[in-house]
């Protein structure tokens, strides 16, 4: 084989140069090495439903799914997905023509990104963002303009703390060089659901200057206490407009089935199906058939997730304070952001390092969400998708490093 000299072209287009390894894939192995509990990675440790986990077993054997399965998505799982909308906000979409079937979320933002953007254009996200959202932005050669979403209540106990939406900082981002809005509600990693308000302003900033809108609510079934999950799409102006994003894998907790969907307006989604045909073309058959039935489960089952993730919450919410940490309590998602500054450590980075090591628990710094890395530096990122027992361990090794 021959070399390549130092003065080559990277190997690496410079779209993504700024990219490397995802800090989940860095902190997971650490968690392999050290045994560490590992709380850094979004992904439950037990399945979901039996009922549903057969039915994709009786999907692989009757043969449904095994083959390519149809391009937009099996017309089981895109009734299912309009059912869902419409029993859950009033929205209609027609099967055929508005919904689409995609490879998880992260696809889903991946087509949409690549079939809506030209080169230059600037795409407003909240930061800080789930690390995607930059890679795909690049991918498609726009240019990401973050709008930061600033913590609030520091100096309060840590149910009061939560991290705020600046409407007069995101009117002001827009520019005539911005083409669509990438939104996230409930929000990864800070746990922030936006409320009625300022979705209104965002409705209405977007109408006023002609936005598209690209909104990822796979946590729309996490949001506790007294938030709401409202979709953008319901708000006036915003169906034509709106890419909304949907995934099975946060509500049904089978995230490597990979299943994911798109709603939209009919020319939106030819736009995103445009693109998505050209990425994995098609995914996840016989796994298409079960999450169609997952979605029509009965309300008691979102009840009994919701209230149980609660409670998770409030398990690992209330042992961080108790280990000494700032803690911001969600309102939504299965995430807690903590601040570690009260424990004398300012560097989200090297704490997150060295915990394995110190307590045996791996967490996740929030600055890698962030291109303003400064603004979340002392911030760090807790997974409590995880079996109570577990969390619990978790609490008394954290408490036990102090």
């Amino acid at each position: 084989m021959t070399s390549m000299s130092s003065s080559a072209r990277p190997l690496l287009n410079r779209r993504l140069a700024e990219f490397g390894t995802t800090i989940f894939a860095e902190m997971s192995a650490l968690a392999v090495r050290t045994g560490a509990i590992n709380l850094g990675q979004g992904f439950p440790d037990t399945d979901g439903p039996e009922e549903i986990r057969e039915a994709a077993v009786r999907a692989l054997r009757d043969g449904r799914g095994n083959q390519y399965p149809p391009g937009p998505g099996v017309p089981e799982l895109r009734a299912a997905v309009a059912g869902h909308q419409l029993r859950r906000y009033g929205l209609s979409y027609d099967p055929d023509t508005e919904v689409l079937v995609t490879a998880g979320a992260t696809e889903a933002i991946a087509a949409a990104l690549l079939a809506l953007l030209e080169p230059g254009d600037e795409v407003v996200a909240l930061e800080p963002y789930y690390d995607s959202y930059a890679a795909c932005i690049a991918m498609a050669g726009g240019t990401r303009v973050p709008v930061t979403l600033r913590p609030h209540g520091e100096g309060r106990e840590g149910g009061q703390r939560s991290f705020r939406l600046d409407l007069d900082e995101l009117r002001d981002a827009v520019t005539d060089r911005t083409r669509l809005l990438l939104l996230n509600t409930p929000h990864n990693p800070t746990g922030t659901v936006l409320s009625r308000r300022e979705l209104t302003a965002i409705a209405e900033l977007a109408v006023e200057r002609d936005l598209l809108v690209v909104t990822d609510e796979v946590y729309e079934h996490l949001v506790f206490d007294t938030a709401e999950h409202l979709p953008l799409a319901s708000f006036p102006g915003m169906r034509e407009r709106t890419v909304t994003i949907g995934s099975a894998g946060k509500t049904f907790s089978f995230t490597g089935w990979k299943v994911g969907w798109v709603t939209a307006a009919p020319a939106l989604l030819t736009a995103v199906r445009s693109a998505k045909q050209y990425l994995t073309y098609v995914a996840s058959g016989p796994f298409q058939y079960a999450v169609a039935e997952a979605l029509a489960l009965p309300e008691s089952y979102f009840a009994a997730y919701r209230e149980d993730m609660r409670a998770k919450r409030d398990l690992l919410a209330a042992g961080l304070a108790e280990a000494g940490f700032g803690v911001y309590r969600p309102a939504g998602t299965y995430f807690v952001t903590t601040d570690i500054r009260p424990l004398g450590e300012s560097d989200g980075f090297a704490f997150c390092r060295s915990l394995p090591e110190r307590a045996g628990v791996v967490a996740v710094p929030n600055a890698v969400f962030y291109d303003h890395r400064e603004a979340g530096a002392p911030f760090v990122r807790f997974a409590f998708c995880k079996r109570a027992s577990v969390l619990e361990e978790a609490v008394r090794r954290l408490k036990a490093a102090r």
